[in-house]
């Protein structure tokens, strides 16, 4: 049975005060899973670390969704809404190169992404929460989810395993090392890209590099290929729809005198308009089509669809970017653009509206400024505090608490 309301009254500013002093925990949550880095799928320790923690806090609903992720049901007892929070808890297979004390144990793995960092302040916002369970409304429901790095990830896992039943709103993080530490960053609509992959195997005639006419050179084919997947975006796209083609694998060869028989291509295709997604995969093998043919060769496209672009809910972007000012000021937001980079949050909104935040934890002061997926990628640790008082008062807000 359910109350109407909770009581006593819920003072949203000694909660953000307690955050505040939960800070030096997040960190050390955050730097004992810096330590020990668990690639996707892979997040075994990962989860028994949260859920230990989890169960130390109490009065949760604790269940793995999978062998690898968890998720904690926060039931206040008063009716109200069913707000979900998401965390991302896996690394990735880079070998880390900072300094520092709390590096990666892990041979070849690093959380190079910033997902211990989201990792810990869900944890923070959990330890709050519990602690004025009765004052508050509805249930919040922290979804601590494995492979967000790799696709089709874990979040479409999750949603099929129903943790979105009954979910009102849902929203997550991310900390941003392009953004300065102490910056907020809001997009309402289009966020994040929907990042594609593609592979072509060209097939030619080998020989000896001496002979040339002899032989189908799939190499020099190949550059041709990659130059003219480029017009894609220059002459086939509308200049003002958003898309990048990119070629990140060419191999091919054995040695200097030799003309190897095949050639490998792969790379990435980004873009937000769903009908523009659809057509682009057409329009690449069109281009492999005639470029191979003109000289001979043969080839084999394959075209993988990758997670679906992050679209920000307007009316709760709008309603977030309200909290984001009266709890830090409007000095605090930035006037953040799309990026091209992909996340599978994007799952999660299919089933709610949904708003993905950017939390800056670049310091380029501190040699804090290394992109994401970088062996020295790092985080100004203070960035942590915003990202906790942010979803804290976020989450309160739309609880209807605040």
């Amino acid at each position: 049975m359910t109350t109407a309301t909770p009581s006593p009254a819920l003072d949203t500013a000694t909660v953000l005060l307690e955050a505040q002093q939960l800070a030096p925990q997040v960190i050390d949550w955050r730097r004992a899973l810096h330590q020990k880095p668990e690639v996707a799928f892979q997040e075994h320790e990962t989860a028994r670390f949260i859920r230990q923690i989890l169960e130390q806090i109490g009065g949760l609903e604790i269940s793995r969704p999978t062998e690898t992720s968890v998720m904690a049901r926060l039931r206040s007892g008063h009716a109200g809404p069913v707000i979900a929070v998401r965390a991302d808890i896996d690394a990735l297979p880079i070998q880390e190169e900072n300094d520092v004390a709390y590096r990666s144990q892990s041979e070849g793995a690093m959380h190079a992404c910033g997902h211990d960092g989201h990792t810990s302040i869900v944890l923070g916002l959990v330890t709050l929460l519990a602690r004025h369970r009765d004052q508050l409304r509805g249930e919040v429901r922290f979804l601590f989810q494995h492979a967000e790095e790799l696709s089709p990830g874990g979040a479409e896992e999750m949603v099929r395993l129903g943790v979105m039943d009954g979910v009102d709103q849902v929203i997550g993080l991310h900390l941003w090392s392009g953004m300065p530490v102490g910056r907020i960053g809001l997009i309402a609509g289009p966020a994040m890209a929907a990042p594609d992959t593609f592979s072509c195997t060209i097939t030619g005639k080998g020989g000896h590099a001496a002979m040339p006419h002899d032989t189908i050179d799939p190499i020099a084919i190949g550059a041709q290929v990659v130059s003219a997947l480029q017009h894609v975006v220059s002459r086939l796209v509308d200049p003002l729809d958003p898309v990048v083609v990119s070629v990140t694998q060419f191999i091919a060869g054995t040695t200097h005198n030799v003309v190897p028989e095949s050639a490998y291509l792969a790379g990435t295709v980004r873009t937000f308009d769903p009908a523009l997604r659809t057509t682009v995969p057409a329009m690449l093998e069109r281009i492999i089509h005639g470029v191979t043919s003109a000289f001979g060769a043969t080839y084999a496209f394959h075209y993988e669809p990758g997670y679906r672009p992050v679209i920000n809910d307007p009316a709760l972007t709008a309603r977030l970017t309200s909290v984001v000012m009266r709890t830090f000021g409007a000095d605090t937001m930035i006037d953040m653009r799309p990026t091209m980079g992909g996340e599978d949050f994007s799952a999660y909104q299919q089933r709610a509206p949904g708003v993905f935040a950017f939390i800056g934890a670049g310091n380029v002061e501190a040699g804090i400024d290394f992109p994401h997926h970088h062996p020295r990628f790092q985080i100004d640790e203070r960035a942590l505090d915003i990202g906790l008082r942010y979803l804290t008062a976020a989450t309160l807000d739309l609880l209807g608490t605040a």
